[in-house]
């Protein structure tokens, strides 16, 4: 059965498709749904029954064994990024529009309930972690002062308060997300970078000390995301001399330990920005949802 999504944003070129799939940890692949449209960012839900991505600007889920997509309304907002988290217990879906604030939406669909603050000069929140206890959601805020553009990591309560800083730095940070026992926050960074583009996984405590570098390779490395058991990373990884996350790129799926070591290449294909924004693990931490975008022949 076809079915259109909105378009909105970024398109695919002639020929080319979006493909959601899923891979176990031997590399064995398996499409779940294809579309013509540009799909992005699968999570997965903590009961294991359905996938949640994003499409022109609206949310949608399906089951990762097919099927046909069901839209989940979000009341107004229709202009959702790809930057989205499920509560621990399932029932809340926590989204980023592109207003620039982040709001929560019953899994189910519903009125949206902003959760970020207004603040007097520009700051723009791009959400990827939730703590294991969803009290939590930490986030990246693209801020202005003084007209200089800074990317930086911050923390917030799920059900609203003040912001809190974890990173002052002028490099750009991106994709932070909690280990599931609540020690570390994960992200990619180009702290120890010696050009433009050359991020690298890291991660840090909770409140922002204790940097440890955990890659160091030449590749440009984003997204790190935990398994629920806490055994595995799985990150993307782009070619050598990439600058940002961009689309259209001959991409790596990569798995190492909690410590950066034991490296492997879990799949080879083309991808790059949708591809695996968000953490998009089963519950049983033994396959990943990701999206690919094969270009026609």
């Amino acid at each position: 059965m076809s079915f259109s999504f909105p378009r909105r944003g970024r398109t695919l070129s002639t020929g080319q498709k979006a493909v959601l799939e899923v891979i176990d940890l031997y590399g064995d692949r398996r499409t779940v749904f294809t579309a013509d449209e540009v799909i992005e960012a699968p999570n997965w839900s903590p009961d294991g029954q359905w996938l949640v991505f994003n499409a022109g600007g609206q949310l949608f889920r399906i089951s990762p064994e097919g099927g046909t997509p069901k839209h989940i309304p979000t009341g107004d907002l229709n202009d959702l990024n790809n930057d989205h988290v499920l509560s621990p217990d399932g029932s809340t879906i926590y989204v980023s529009s592109d207003d620039g604030h982040l709001y929560a939406v019953p899994f189910e669909g519903g009125e949206p309930r902003r959760v970020s603050n207004q603040h007097p000069t520009p700051h723009h929140y791009y959400l990827h972690g939730i703590s294991p206890n969803g009290e939590m959601l930490t986030y990246v805020a693209v801020e202005a002062p003084q007209g200089q553009q800074k990317v930086n990591i911050f923390i917030i309560p799920a059900a609203g308060g003040p912001d809190t800083r974890l990173t002052d730095v002028t490099v750009p940070n991106d994709g932070p997300e909690y280990s599931p026992d609540g020690r570390w926050i994960y992200f990619n960074s180009e702290l120890s970078a010696k050009k433009p583009g050359h991020a690298q996984i890291f991660r840090m405590q909770p409140d922002g000390t204790g940097v440890e570098q955990l890659t160091f390779d030449t590749r440009v490395n984003w997204f790190p995301h935990i398994s629920p058991g806490g055994r595995h990373v799985a990150y993307l990884s782009y070619p050598e001399d990439t600058v940002g996350h961009p689309p259209d790129k001959h991409v790596l799926l990569r798995l190492m330990t909690l410590d950066g070591t034991e490296q492997t290449d879990l799949a080879a294909f083309f991808g790059g920005q949708g591809t695996i924004n968000v953490n998009s693990w089963a519950p049983d931490s033994r396959r990943l949802a990701f999206v690919s975008y094969p270009l026609g022949h």
